[in-house]
This record gives C-alpha cells, sequence and structure tokens, in this order.
C-alpha cells in the first residue's frame, strides 16, 4: 500500500497528466482516471514511472452513476490513502447559442463541470475529515467568473464550480480539508483539448501567441504542487493564472492605448 495517493480525474495530456508526474516525483502514487484513449493514458503512467514514480491509470466514465464513487473506495482499499485529489474535467460542449443547446447537452455540462465535484467530495471527504488533512484542488475557466454568449452550459457549469468549492471550504476547511479553486486565465498547451479543438492549426496559434504566451502544463503542475503543499495557516481558496501577455478577464476589453494584446 502507498502511504500517500493523488487522484487525477480529468488525466489527459496538459493539465491533469502533468500535475499526476508532479505529485509522482514528490513521492505520491499517481492515479490517474480518464474518459477514453487507453494507450494515451498507459503513455501517461509509462512516462511516470519511467521516471521513477509510481503510478496507475484507468478509464472513467465521471458522468455515469457510481463511477466517482466506486473509484475512491478501490482506490482507497487497494492503493492508499487519497491524500490529495485533483478534479481537472473540462465541461465545453462548444459555443452554441440558446436555441441550439439541447436540454441533454446543457445538463452534461453541469454533470462534468460542477455534479462531478460534488460527487467527489461526497465520497472523499469523510475519508479526509477522518484523518485530519486532504487537499482537494480544482482546475476551473475563465466561464467561472464570467458569462459570455454562447457560454450557456459551460458558464453555468463552471460558475456552480466556484460556489461549490466556496461551500466545501466554509465546510471543511476548519475540519483541516484544503479546497483550492484554480481559474485559468488563458490558453494552455494541451494536446488533448485545445490541441483537438484546433487541429492542424495549433502549432501556428501558439506561434503566434509567441514566447511564454500559452500556459505550460508543466509550470502550471507546480502551482498545483505549492497549493497542496501550503501551510494551512496561509491557505490559498482561489488563484487565476494566465499568460504574462494576456489581459485580465476583468479587463478584456480594454483601450487600444493598453491593449497588449496586439503588440
Amino acid at each position: 500500500m502507498a502511504d500517500k495517493v493523488f487522484l487525477v480525474i480529468g488525466a489527459g495530456a496538459g493539465i491533469g497528466g502533468h500535475a499526476a508526474a508532479r505529485f509522482a516525483r514528490g513521492g505520491y502514487h499517481a492515479v490517474l482516471a480518464r474518459r477514453s484513449d487507453q494507450a494515451g493514458l498507459e503513455k501517461l503512467v509509462r512516462g511516470i514511472e519511467e521516471d521513477g514514480g509510481k503510478a496507475s491509470g484507468t478509464l472513467l466514465d465521471a458522468a455515469a452513476d457510481g463511477t466517482i464513487e466506486e473509484l475512491v473506495e478501490r482506490v482507497e482499499r487497494d492503493i492508499g490513502p487519497i491524500s490529495g485529489a485533483l478534479y481537472n474535467l473540462g465541461a465545453q460542449i462548444g459555443n452554441r447559442p440558446l436555441g441550439d443547446t439541447p436540454h441533454r447537452t446543457f445538463e452534461l455540462g453541469w454533470r462534468l463541470g460542477c455534479f462531478g465535484l460534488f460527487r467527489l467530495a461526497h465520497a472523499l471527504t469523510p475519508r479526509m475529515v477522518e484523518r485530519g488533512s486532504g487537499a482537494i484542488l480544482v482546475t476551473s475557466a475563465t466561464a467561472a467568473v464570467r458569462g459570455n454568449a454562447g457560454q450557456h452550459s459551460h458558464a453555468a457549469a463552471m460558475g456552480g464550480r466556484r460556489m461549490l468549492c466556496q461551500t466545501l471550504n466554509a465546510e471543511f476547511g476548519p475540519q483541516g480539508i484544503h479546497v483550492a479553486h484554480v481559474v485559468v486565465d488563458g490558453s494552455v498547451d494541451a494536446p488533448d483539448t485545445l490541441g483537438k479543438l484546433l487541429g492542424d492549426r495549433f502549432e501556428a496559434y501558439k506561434a503566434a501567441k509567441g514566447e511564454d504566451g500559452v500556459i505550460d502544463p508543466r509550470a502550471l503542475a507546480e502551482t498545483y504542487w505549492h497549493l497542496a503543499h501550503q501551510p494551512r495557516n496561509c491557505w490559498t481558496h482561489e488563484i487565476d493564472v494566465r499568460p504574462f501577455t494576456d489581459v485580465p478577464w476583468w479587463n478584456d476589453n480594454p483601450p487600444a492605448a493598453i491593449d497588449t494584446r496586439s503588440r
């Protein structure tokens, strides 16, 4: 049995995979869960093991009833106590006008973006409370704090995710559980998400953003590591990250004189 486990739900080749690798380098047994692509999952696990770490992988349909709960139970029973978890599932169902957003599509965004985190917390927090410690890290997006046209499902899901993190903090912070909401306010160099969205335009897009103009998931993994190991007298409950050239979400339409995006 491992002394401590880091569970990643949403372990693609970008944020989730790099966070798992970072925690494995720090002595955790990393458990990587993703919806599909067994070969991609095995590649991530193999890379961690070749780097000297310990890892396991599993395919997971997080929208299906009981799957997250069963995963937590299995990991705790067969691998070790989950000291830290990263909820990294996306909920982006595309840019859709309201009339082109069916009820089922809207609900799927909520199930992935908000309800899945609730289920993870419901299954995991009693175990963490019993141990008196633990960290639940939550990847979020600009949509958690700003709703744009065409983002009805995504913004509702991410806004709910943010508020859920606040209520979890209010209940479980005093019991030693650190919940951190991470607003990723910029593009991420992630082949499984942005790469698939842009296809053959991905490399050109990154080049156009310039050096350090896209978030490096390796660098972001260091932020997750720091959050999970902060002393409890100085916890960060929400943080936003973006490349140095990007304009923050709260000021993304500035006057031309200060619009750094055109420079």
